[in-house]
């Protein structure tokens, strides 16, 4: 490679690696996963705040266009989610694809390429920030940008350094804290809008001459100076042969923290296995981010429960389905009682296997002592037991169901058959 500095080396090896059918194929569901997220967003309080701000005063320019969908997508906690980088790809990159190609014309391929290009700029980056960084920053908002902006400049036809130049530029734009958190405000839904329009500006601007640093990763004054102190910055650029990062990213199928996943996916077996009303003590074993992001023993909102260990784990030991209605009022109140019975902790194997796998082990003690353990080294919608595309489908269906969009069938056929370089179709 001819790189001197991280975002040159990384803007080569994406711009050189090769695309095959079945990575367009990949793509197109990922896409698809995407956007019906950001329709069924439009059917939440957040998503009518934001739908009400677009329609007072956004303007009609691709990069807020980016910001509206973006932020739409990342609302239900159901869009998905690379394990080593701790980033949702899809919120970001596929919003500012979208938005980029029904403005140029673009067809299907080109599009998919450029979320393929999104997809490793944004994981590749967030694979070298480290653990210390996410217990701060937002990975999805800080390594963000830099997805958008390259899926943006393969769908402006960028050369090399102005690609560089776009890079530079997203990094500069990279922000989002996890201080949201502590009231369960609606901040992290702008934190993916934010990510998606700021890639598209900086790209834009790059195609016009606009330069930006071209090390803005590893400079003296750089990002993972200011804001990761255990950066690994071979990890930009190491295996450059490996498959696309895209096809290493796992779809969520429920509604809630990915970090809550593998405990959902052990309990739910578990609940086959003993008899109703008889759980007397729930032991969860974790790795340290699934505690930080989600140990909250009493939420009291939907956005809280999706971020409470403990409420996800008593939602799939007592009802059939982890789905919206297991996080609303009625939910939260019918297991109260056994949720408090959860316990959750920091325990090897999954501690040390982190962000590489995310696992989890539920122990269950029911009344007469007997215990029963499930474990799960990774979670139904990891690429190591991804959903079936019938069920990506299936999934994707329901969130469009619950936006509002009628024939939901014919969008989905449509989104799909991207991969047969079909024009992009209009979203409702």
């Amino acid at each position: 490679m001819r790189e001197s500095t991280l975002t040159q080396g990384l803007a080569e090896l994406i711009m050189a690696k090769p695309v095959t059918a079945g990575d367009l194929e990949q793509a197109a569901l990922l896409t698809l996963d995407a956007l019906a997220n950001a329709l069924a967003g439009r059917a939440t309080e957040p998503g009518a705040i934001l739908l009400r701000w677009a329609g007072a005063s956004a303007s009609a320019d691709a990069a807020r266009r980016a910001f509206l969908l973006g932020a739409l997508t990342h609302i239900l906690e159901t869009d998905d989610l690379h394990r080593a980088s701790v980033v949702h790809p899809g919120c970001v990159v596929v919003p500012a694809a979208w938005a980029v190609a029904v403005r140029e014309g673009i067809r299907g391929h080109a599009m998919l390429k450029a979320v393929l290009w999104g997809f490793e700029a944004a994981t590749r980056i967030g694979m070298a920030v480290g653990p210390s960084h996410y217990r701060i920053w937002h990975n999805t908002a800080t390594c963000g940008p830099y997805g958008s902006a390259m899926a943006t400049a393969a769908l402006l036809g960028l050369d090399f350094a102005a690609a560089v130049h776009a890079l530079g530029n997203a990094g500069a734009q990279s922000a989002g804290l996890w201080q949201f958190l502590e009231t369960g405000a609606m901040t992290k839904h702008l934190h993916a809008g934010r990510a998606a329009e700021a890639g598209v500006l900086a790209a834009e601007l790059a195609h016009f001459g606009f330069t930006g640093p071209p090390a803005i990763l590893e400079g003296v004054k750089g990002w993972f100076t200011a804001s990761c102190p255990d950066a690994d910055p071979e990890a930009v650029l190491r295996a450059p042969d490996d498959p696309w990062q895209l096809l290493q990213t796992s779809v969520k199928p429920w509604p809630s923290c990915r970090h809550t996943h593998p405990a959902i996916d052990a309990a739910q077996e578990l609940r086959q296995r003993i008899v109703a009303g008889t759980i007397e003590q729930v032991e969860v074993d974790v790795y340290p981010a699934a505690l930080e992001v989600c140990n909250r023993p009493a939420p009291q909102t939907d956005y809280e429960a999706k971020f409470s260990l403990q409420h996800c784990v008593a939602a799939a030991l007592a009802r059939e389905t982890v789905d919206f209605a297991a996080f609303a009022a009625p939910a939260r109140a019918e297991l109260a009682e056994l949720r408090d019975r959860v316990q959750a902790r920091v325990a090897d194997p999954y501690r040390s296997a982190y962000p590489r796998a995310w696992g989890s082990a539920v122990t269950v003690t029911v009344r007469g002592g007997e215990r029963l353990t499930v474990q799960r080294s990774h979670a139904k919608g990891d690429p190591e037991a991804p959903l079936s595309p019938i069920e990506l489908i299936a999934k994707a269906r329901m969130l469009m169901n619950y936006g509002g969009v009628r024939e939901p069938d014919r969008l989905i056929d449509a989104i799909l058959a991207l991969t047969d370089d079909a024009a992009l179709p209009d979203l409702p």
